[in-house]
């Protein structure tokens, strides 16, 4: 599979620009671009599968594993003539004092080439010696060439190039200040595609645009198709999602899971609810489910048969008038029978309000916004049994928001770094705590087999 890995020194430099610009770009060349992403982020891939027409998909060592990283880049390339991964931060900047799930681990793990765009503004020569700092910094990772962003002149370009030429960097590409490609930012970073729509569609238009004009494509691809062969196998979703041992033993002789019908499990989406890993989805499907889509900001009832409900991430604070004036669906929502798993918007979504905004009032808990950013990786231990989890088990997740919960009841999990949070009882999962299901793939056959038969796995 030809690949290659954006990078950049540190954010800001201009990854999310040439990546996408770059998916959209070799796509417009009839190729089939699969987009990935570094790290925990939901936005930049929601860009991505605008760029490339296929989903964008997250490569994270510490939600997933190590050894499900290539399995899972295999699964989500297949049938493409190349893969783009836009890195995150800075090559080297990982988990806490190391490089774990940093760009440059990914990128070890795929063995793969790493483009490196560099913010060229306010220097020339030295740009030279910043890229030979990274390119010599860990001889594990290749730094296949460079692309230069916000360059200010032709006389600007060939200071940059002729220094890089002398340290022996190809420069792939040099790009020109362009406000006209800037992507409006909030609280929590861009604003999500899903939000923007047409406006978003156009923005990854002029993105491939520029990239076609500022950058060699076909020093891109040769870059690209110079990586070698992986040794791993795709990662398939109808196996991962299996649970194993006695409890799901007796699942299957108590329930008779495998010969049931499937079951409708309706996951948020729309402009509040834009968060969520396209694995997710094929672990449902692939325990069972059939997956209903519904956008609590409209719809004023779940999809009919709703078994089991799922509501991810995004930005209900944004829309929390709406959200709140939709008081069907919010009723429907407070009185439904069934297992409810939830995570950050999900969590304040359940809560008894928002702001001030009425909300569904199945947690026992006040939301407010607040100037204070909780993010970061969580090591964190369950401390109740609920839908998804069991108490003791330890899961890897993160955390992204500006809000705060005043929660009345026992917390559902314990973090290092995070400390208490979430809420959990018989038919609710509900935390700030975003998780991967590849890394722990019983969950969807937890929340799938529990909407059959609530006391199965309890």
């Amino acid at each position: 599979m030809p690949r290659l890995v954006v990078a950049a020194p540190s954010s800001g430099s201009g990854k999310t620009t040439v990546a996408t610009g770059l998916m959209a770009a070799l796509r417009a060349r009839g190729l089939a671009v699969s987009p990935h992403k570094v790290g925990p982020d939901y936005i930049d891939p929601g860009y991505h599968a605008l760029a490339a027409g296929r989903p964008g998909r997250n490569l994270d060592p510490w939600l997933v594993g190590e050894e499900r990283v290539a399995p899972l880049f295999l699964h989500g390339a297949a049938g493409c003539d190349v893969a783009v991964v836009e890195g995150v931060m800075g090559l080297f900047d990982g988990k806490g004092d190391s490089d774990f799930a940093s760009t440059a681990h990914v990128a070890r793990l795929l063995d793969a080439p790493v483009v490196l765009v560099v913010d060229a503004a306010r220097q020339s020569r030295s740009v030279a010696a910043v890229v030979h700092g990274f390119a010599t910094f860990d001889p594990r990772v290749r730094v296949g060439g460079v692309v230069l962003n916000r360059v200010a002149s032709d006389r600007h370009e060939e200071l940059c190039r002729a220094a890089l030429g002398a340290a022996g960097v190809p420069v792939l590409g040099a790009i020109r200040r362009d406000d006209a490609v800037a992507t409006p930012s909030r609280h929590l970073g861009l604003v999500p595609a899903a939000e923007r729509e047409a406006e978003a569609v156009r923005a990854v238009e002029r993105l491939g645009a520029l990239v076609t004009r500022s950058c060699d494509l076909d020093g891109l691809m040769r870059l690209a198709t110079a990586a070698p062969a992986l040794a791993a196998t795709a990662w398939d979703p109808a196996t991962a999602s299996a649970l194993t041992g006695p409890a799901w033993d007796a699942a299957k002789e108590g329930a008779r899971v495998e010969e049931r019908a499937s079951v409708v499990v309706a996951v948020a989406g729309g402009a509040a609810f834009t968060f969520g890993y396209a694995e997710h989805v094929e672990l449902l499907r692939a325990a069972g489910a059939d997956v209903a889509a519904f956008d609590p900001l409209r719809d004023e009832k779940l999809p009919d048969g709703t078994a089991a409900v799922v509501l991810g991430g995004g930005f209900p604070e944004v829309y929390a008038a709406e959200l709140a004036a939709n008081e069907p669906l919010r009723a429907q929502v407070a009185s439904f029978g069934g297992p409810i798993a939830a995570e950050c918007a999900g969590l304040l979504y359940l809560c008894e309000e928002l702001d001030g905004r009425r909300m569904c009032g199945r947690v026992p808990g006040r939301a407010r916004m607040t100037g204070r950013l909780t993010l970061g990786y969580r090591d964190a231990v369950a401390l109740k049994d609920s839908p998804l989890t069991r108490a003791g088990e330890r899961f890897h997740g993160h955390e992204f928001h500006r809000t705060t919960v005043e929660h009345a009841g026992e917390p559902l999990f314990r973090s290092r770094g995070g400390g208490p949070d979430g809420h959990g009882d018989p038919l609710v999962t509900a935390s700030y705590l975003h998780l991967h299901w590849a890394g722990s793939p019983d969950l969807a056959h937890r929340l799938v087999s529990s909407s059959r038969s609530p006391s199965v796995l309890r």
